[in-house]
């Protein structure tokens, strides 16, 4: 088999890889509190390293063409969103890049109550008068303990996180958590993050958030089009070589191979 068409093959899984990672990201250019992901390529190393050959099983030509392409790893940009006016009395957006909320999450295979951090600030009052994120999680006091806001009036935020019922406190507060290791968070879609066995959080006594507004999506529309296009042009161009590769072979297999 030619060489060259596996090389060209790991250019193009790699690039259709980050294709669609960009368009991800570009689908949530309107998504509260979005993060965008940052993957990476990584060269792979020639067949002769890789598999520990040695210089007995090593080829001078295809050690320089090397291994072609892995996907390497795939980070989170957490740089800060603008905020953005909602209105909404039970909106609230974070401040710093470093602080998140802390939701309730049911693992649906052990049936375990889990903490679970989130950047949406979009809440909601449930039917029992819990505040609810935008995918029915519970949102959770400092003490790990879900809000329910009880009693007649109109609930607000205010701008310490304070859970407020006709502009008054209620006595509870809004958990906002620092972390200060982001690369140890993960995602889990709803705009929730997971963390391992070691709890990151570190709890915040006096927060400052801005009631009535959201924090915009971290995408930048332009730059992240100029990506998609970009990883788009790298998979056609290796997917060309394929090609090319093939119609080589093609003429030596039934042009070359008739002569004499």
């Amino acid at each position: 088999m030619n060489y060259g068409l596996y090389l060209s093959a790991s250019g193009v899984l790699t690039n259709t890889y980050r294709q669609d990672v960009f368009a991800n990201n570009l689908a949530n250019v309107e998504t509260p509190g979005f993060k965008p992901d940052m993957p990476s390529i990584r060269q792979r190393d020639p067949e002769s390293i890789e598999d520990g050959l040695g210089f007995e099983g090593s080829h001078e030509l295809l050690d320089r063409l090397g291994g072609g392409v892995l996907a390497g790893q795939q980070r989170i940009n957490f740089t800060q969103g603008a905020p953005r006016r909602t209105g909404n009395d039970l909106d609230v957006a974070l401040l710093d890049k470093n602080q998140f909320f802390a939701v309730e999450d049911i693992d649906p295979d052990t049936g375990q109550t889990l903490v679970r951090l989130s950047r949406d600030g979009r809440f909601t009052l449930s039917p029992a008068g819990e505040l609810i994120t935008q995918s029915g999680k519970r949102v959770l006091d400092a003490s790990d303990q879900p809000i329910v806001i009880d009693g007649p009036g109109k609930a607000s935020i205010g701008t310490g996180g304070q859970v407020m019922l006709s502009n008054l406190p209620t006595g509870q507060q809004l958990q906002v958590a620092e972390v200060n290791n982001l690369d140890g968070l993960t995602k889990l879609g709803q705009g929730l993050f997971a963390f391992e066995s070691a709890d990151p959080r570190q709890a915040i006594q006096n927060p400052t958030v801005k009631p009535g507004h959201v924090e915009a999506s971290g995408v930048d529309p332009i730059m992240t089009m100029m990506q998609v296009v970009a990883a788009t042009k790298a998979a056609t161009g290796n997917a060309n070589m394929i090609k090319y590769h093939d119609q080589i072979l093609d003429r030596a297999v039934n042009t070359l191979g008739r002569v004499g």
